[in-house]
This record gives C-alpha cells, sequence and structure tokens, in this order.
C-alpha cells in the first residue's frame, strides 16, 4: 500500500485522522522549542538583517527544516506553508490537501535581542479548514494546544478567553508590523490614539503575535488587532482562540481569511466588532500573492 493510501485510513475506518498529526506536532513543537531555548543562551546569534524589520536567524531555517523534514516524512502526501520556505521563493497557497503552516520562531526580533517573549507555532488545515494548532512558549515551556470540537488547553489546563465587553475594561493587544514608511506608522499610531481617545483600559505590544493571541485566549487580554501578520502567525493562534470560547475575523469585520495579512480577535463579538468600528486598514499584499 502507498503512504498517501495509508493516511487516509483513519478515516476511511471511522477513526480520528488527525489525532496522529496532532501528536507528531506537539513532539515537534517541544524538541524544536528546546533548539531555541539552547540558542538562546549562546554567546553569539548569527542573524542576516536585509532589512530594519527583516530579521532571518540561522536558528529560523534550521528549526523549519527539523519540523518539515520530520513532517515530511512521516505524512509524505501533505503540502507545507512555512515562513522561511516562503521567504525562499515557495509559493504560499491553501488546498484541499492537508497542509502544514509553520513559524519556526515567532518573535525573531525578540529572539535576537534574547528578550523571551518566543515561540514555536505549528497549525493544520485540511479543505481549507483548520483542524488544530500547537503553540509552544520556549522560555516559559508552555504548550497551547487547539483541535477543532475538542477545546483549548495551556499544559493541560482548558483555556477560556474574557468575556469583557466594555472597552473601559479591555486590554488590547497588537504589532506594530513590518513595514515602517510615515503613512504605514501615520495609521498604526492612529489606531492606538484612536482606541486610548475611546478609554480602552490599555494597550501593549509584546512582539509575537502568536503569543499575544495565547495570551488572549487564556483570558489575560480582551482583544487583539493587526495588520502585517501572516497565515504562520496566525493559524494555529486561530484554533486555540475558536476552542477557547472567542472569535476571529477579518478587520472589516466580516470572516477570517487566512491569507489577508489582518486579524481582529476578541473574547466577545461586542470587542471585536468595537474594534473593527475604531480601527482604520493597513494594506498590505496577501500571503498567497507573494
Amino acid at each position: 500500500m502507498k503512504p498517501c493510501e495509508e493516511e487516509g485510513l483513519g478515516a476511511a475506518a471511522g477513526g480520528d485522522p488527525w489525532k496522529e498529526c496532532m501528536e507528531v506536532a506537539v513532539q515537534l513543537a517541544r524538541r524544536a522549542g528546546q533548539i531555541i531555548k539552547k540558542a538562546l543562551t549562546e554567546e553569539k546569534l548569527v542573524s542576516t538583517k536585509t532589512s530594519a524589520a527583516d530579521l532571518v536567524t540561522e536558528t529560523d531555517n534550521f528549526v523549519e527544516n527539523v519540523i518539515i523534514s520530520a513532517l515530511k516524512e512521516k505524512f509524505p502526501c501533505h503540502r507545507f506553508i512555512g515562513e522561511e520556505s516562503t521567504a525562499a521563493g515557495s509559493k504560499c497557497v491553501l488546498t484541499d490537501n492537508p497542509t502544514w503552516i509553520i513559524d519556526p520562531i515567532d518573535g525573531t526580533c525578540n529572539f535576537v535581542h534574547r528578550f523571551p517573549t518566543v515561540a514555536v507555532s505549528i497549525g493544520f488545515a485540511v479543505n481549507q479548514e483548520l483542524e488544530f494548532g500547537v503553540i509552544y512558549h520556549c522560555t516559559e515551556e508552555r504548550l497551547y494546544t487547539g483541535r477543532r470540537g475538542q477545546g483549548a488547553f495551556c499544559n493541560e489546563k482548558r483555556l477560556q478567553v474574557s468575556k469583557e465587553t466594555d472597552k473601559s475594561k479591555a486590554l488590547i493587544l497588537t504589532e506594530i508590523g513590518p513595514k515602517r514608511d510615515p503613512e504605514t506608522l501615520k495609521l498604526f499610531l492612529g489606531n492606538m490614539e484612536s482606541l486610548l481617545k475611546a478609554q480602552v483600559h490599555g494597550i501593549r505590544v509584546i512582539g509575537s503575535a502568536t503569543l499575544a493571541l495565547c495570551h488572549l485566549a487564556s483570558g489575560a487580554a480582551d482583544a487583539y488587532y493587526q495588520f502585517g501578520l501572516h497565515c504562520w502567525d496566525l493559524a494555529a493562534a486561530t484554533v486555540i482562540i475558536r476552542e477557547a470560547g472567542g472569535i476571529v475575523i477579518d478587520t472589516s469585520g466580516g470572516p477570517l481569511d487566512l491569507m489577508s495579512c489582518r486579524v481582529i480577535a476578541a473574547g466577545t463579538k461586542e470587542m471585536a466588532m468595537f474594534l473593527a468600528q475604531e480601527i482604520q486598514t493597513i494594506h498590505y499584499r496577501r500571503d498567497d500573492e507573494n
């Protein structure tokens, strides 16, 4: 029997076809996390800085290769979207085939500066629908997982989003995004100003989109928005937030488009729509156009 045929046996037999995939993802996230944690203690971190906002490290590339090589050996018929392979020219296209969406180091700038908010993110989609997500906070050894229809957890403790609807009590998370031209910065700062004028309780930027979204899933924050993040920043976290009872949508207020490079996530629909009404769009090229 061919490997591709074997991969479909679980579904055909009425079993759980993606349980093994998630178990493998957890193992690889932990393995990658240990590599990253060790690299953070080394005397010198090798980095290539191609622009002020684009940092690529040797560890990034090495970790992605470790993850994808292991997955290809185990699941040879699956497809892969990875941050570093996309940067190297691979097409970023989500099809109906089982697809792994991988960010080997989320928080690369943090990593280069040894700021400890760094994570590995592994998402998995089938028929263009997200099935599960695994995120590992490398320095704190926190494993966040979410499986469609089966809940979200941090180190096996069930996660629950905040149900805050009062903007004056809301802690909002965001990230700056890669573009730093004057017009983009004006829009970015204008969005923060708009929210502060609306009397939100606070705004935070922690340098890792995936971990910010995990904080939202755990109830430590109430909402999140960003322009300029990518599908590999968002895939795993989206499952975790939804399974923790939250909402993930487009910044227009419509359904999430994983390739659009923009997102609003919140614990409640009211908080999500408040953000959609307050913030102005910062335009980025879609992931599937690169």
